[in-house]
């Protein structure tokens, strides 16, 4: 369980970003690693990475002098989360935070979560999202914080009884506030059934104005008619899918959709901090039955996934309050229930890039890339849990972890 900061120690991490354990390399520095997974499905031993001015710029044989000796560890991309909620937190009474509160000791506990993290070896996350991360991306992009590169939706579409014309307004609104995607409800929660709640005309115009618009579009789908309906409307990615069938999955595939199932965090999150939700909106005991229950149905969906051809899978968790710094869970869960590491792998790192556009600046270890370098202790190509042992963590250049033995 991640434990939470102290507020004084949270006003002390923006100075941490200039102190001796978080440096930034003014010329070249180099890497050495007996083993490097380049996130793109390769791999070579004895490597050497050298970083210039936040950028990769060469990768080859080890020889000679290194600045950063990473002797025992296997380097990696920087992992990236898809899905996240950076700003949801438990307040002072150990409860999930719902209420009004002041804007600074919000942004402070979505601080703490972006910080834990980062030393959890994610350099990039996609926070679907509320208006107040824009503050905290801009403090981050600034310096200000020391977290992840942060993009986020700076809200979400919900109301199911807008109009199409109203749904365009909506995305062009978020457009014009500095929205990097939109996020859009096409079904309930699953603690409320899952069930469709646009239809397809409202998500023809939903995602239709995000392509115009030059937004991905995120939507929230747990039945599988309303991930038919996403992937028919064109739809950037569907995430959950706690109700898929080989129809929805298949369809998916089809028009080139990506699926981010959320199978290994978010629900044992809510489950094992109950009594901190419970209670408050639909978090209902009603709630949390229907949350075990499609507990119950994951394996045989993603099973379903794994086999349908040709289907994009990224990695997200939709991590809340109590999650955040365990987003690994997602990806050891994963394998457990029968995905190879390596294309597990590829889903935090290349795939997860791609699916946000920007797999020519992050998620592989690659000339000309943002250097956003993450060593782990052990191999986990042959011990996945090996990820959750991050020893080094480079963000832009900048070191903000380094525990090597």
């Amino acid at each position: 369980m991640i434990r939470r900061l102290a507020p004084a120690l949270l006003l002390a991490l923006a100075a941490l970003t200039s102190g001796p354990s978080l440096t930034a390399q003014t010329g070249s520095v180099t890497l050495r690693a007996p083993l490097m997974l380049d996130g793109r499905g390769g791999s070579r031993s004895d490597v050497a990475v050298t970083v210039s001015g936040g950028r990769i710029t060469a990768v080859g044989t080890a020889a000679g002098p290194v600045t950063y000796d990473l002797t025992g560890l296997t380097l990696l991309p920087g992992f990236i989360d898809t899905h996240v909620h950076i700003g949801w937190h438990f307040d002072a009474s150990d409860r999930y935070a719902t209420g009004p509160e002041p804007a600074d000791q919000a942004v402070l506990y979505a601080a703490e979560n972006a910080w834990v993290t980062m030393m959890a070896g994610f350099t990039t996350v996609q926070s679907v999202g509320a208006a107040s991360d824009k503050a905290l991306r801009t403090a981050i992009a600034r310096g200000v914080f020391p977290g992840p590169r942060l993009l986020s939706s700076l809200g979400q579409i919900a109301n199911p009884k807008l109009t199409p014309d109203e749904l365009r307004a909506a995305v062009r609104t978020f457009k014009a506030d500095g929205a990097d995607l939109v996020k859009i409800f096409a079904s309930a929660s699953i603690r409320d059934g899952g069930v469709p709640t646009l239809s397809q005309v409202q998500l023809d115009a939903a995602c239709g104005e995000a392509t115009a618009q030059g937004l991905r579009s995120m939507v929230h789908a747990h039945a599988a008619e309303a991930m038919m309906r996403a992937a028919r409307a064109g739809c950037t990615v569907v995430e959950h899918g706690g109700l898929a069938n080989a129809e929805a999955l298949a369809l998916l595939a089809e028009k080139g959709v990506w699926f981010d199932p959320n199978i290994g965090l978010v629900t044992q999150n809510y489950l094992e901090n109950r009594k901190k939700f419970l209670g408050i909106g639909n978090y209902t005991d009603e709630g949390f039955a229907s949350m075990e229950k499609a507990l119950g149905l994951k394996d045989a969906m993603f099973s379903a996934a794994l086999a349908t051809k040709g289907l994009k899978m990224v990695m997200g968790t939709d991590a809340v309050a109590g999650a955040h710094g365990q987003n690994m869970r997602e990806i050891l869960e994963r394998v457990k229930s029968g995905q190879a590491p390596a294309e597990a792998i590829k889903s935090l790192t290349s795939l997860a890039a791609a699916s946000m556009n920007l797999e020519k600046e992050i998620g592989a270890i690659a000339i000309g890339l943002q250097a956003d370098l993450v060593a782990v202790e052990g191999n986990p190509l042959t011990d996945i849990t090996a990820l959750q042992r991050v020893r080094f963590v480079m963000r832009g250049g900048k070191i903000y972890k380094n525990e090597r033995r």
